[in-house]
């Protein structure tokens, strides 16, 4: 069983992930420090010297390493993730799938502290920062939306969340 959490980041995929894999006695794995470690730098820093392109490539084909070698995980993906490729596909056919969701302006709250570390962000005011991530969850939406389950992340904590994902794959397991 591999169970993976999609969403926009600041989404609480990485804090929610390993809330999960402890409560499963499973391991825990981010995509992108799975890919920092493969390709022995940074992600901003990929992006920076190799560009988008070459890293959503090894984005896809990381992806499907860590599905080849992986039956028992919690994964939490890049917001950019599902986008790309063939990947929201991959992601249905080898894990049961929950997409995050959380409204812009708590995504900017949480993104705001960190926006520098940010790849995608850190060229934006904080001012500007509410406006582009709407802009962006509308064109990810239907990505995100492909995911078996989906559940917002604004007004609960993570252990209800949990929770949630808990029974929600409970749920998905006893179906026929």
């Amino acid at each position: 069983m591999v169970l993976t959490l999609v969403g926009y980041m600041g989404a609480g995929k990485s804090t929610i992930g390993k809330k999960l894999a402890q409560e499963l006695n499973i391991q825990f794995i981010d995509l992108d420090e799975f890919i920092e470690e493969k390709e022995q730098q940074p992600i901003p820093i990929l992006f920076k010297e190799k560009g988008e392109i070459y890293f959503r490539k090894k984005e896809n084909q990381y992806l499907k390493i860590f599905f080849q070698k992986h039956e028992k995980a919690i994964l939490s993906t890049g917001g950019g993730t599902p986008v790309f490729y063939n990947n929201m596909e991959l992601i249905n056919q080898n894990s049961f799938s929950v997409y995050l969701r959380a409204n812009p302006q708590q995504l900017a709250q949480r993104i705001s502290p960190k926006i520098k570390e940010r790849p995608l962000v850190a060229h934006l005011s904080e001012e500007d920062l509410p406006e582009f991530i709407a802009k962006h969850l509308f064109e990810r939406r239907i990505f995100y939306e492909q995911a078996k389950v989906t559940l917002s992340t604004d007004h609960q904590s993570p252990d209800e969340i949990v929770g949630e994902i808990l029974q929600a794959f409970k749920n998905h397991q006893n179906q026929p």
